[in-house]
């Protein structure tokens, strides 16, 4: 996938190559692969973006976004930390992405990215990949909870949301 992503292809069309390439490669039979897709994790993103949605056409995010739009990097980083935690990371940002689209400078682009990813340390819904490790864990009998989380991706994050604002607003 990353071989596709430098060589300029498409994310979709790079995800759907490398898949059919492992596919090929393993040597299995498509339909055990199918039978394999953790099918409660799809229902979870189309929920989530279902609410992104709905999210999306109040007055609410209208603020957001304006206030994103003229706040600058910091206003930027603060709101896509928040809501990244409120909403997870990747609606976060499909909410965020018209902050970003006025196409005069990457640091709107960079910001968002940046602050979407690291805030998502910060509790176990800021990314759908904290909750499959604890969704993993509670299956085998370990139980990862949301303040255990906290402790570490409080001071993580804080630390590098502040170090990549910085470096964003030094460009």
């Amino acid at each position: 996938m990353l071989v596709a992503f430098v060589l300029g292809v498409d994310p979709p069309s790079a995800a759907l190559v490398t898949a059919s390439l492992v596919l090929m490669a393993s040597g299995r039979w498509a339909g055990s692969l199918v039978r394999a897709v953790d099918y409660p994790l799809l229902v979870l993103f189309a929920g989530l973006f279902v609410a992104v949605g709905a999210l999306g056409a109040t007055p609410l995010a209208a603020s957001l976004l304006a206030w994103a739009t003229r706040g600058g990097t910091v206003a930027l980083a603060a709101i896509a930390s928040v809501a990244s935690n409120i909403l997870s990371n990747v609606p976060a940002v499909l909410l965020l992405l018209p902050a970003v689209k006025n196409g005069a400078s990457t640091v709107p682009a960079l910001t968002l990215a940046m602050a979407s990813t690291l805030a998502a340390n910060l509790t176990l819904v800021g990314s759908v990949a904290n909750l499959i490790v604890a969704e993993t864990a509670r299956r085998a009998g370990v139980e990862v909870r949301f303040l255990d989380h906290a402790r570490v991706g409080l001071p993580v994050t804080v630390i590098m949301l502040v170090l990549g604002t910085v470096l964003l607003l030094l460009r």
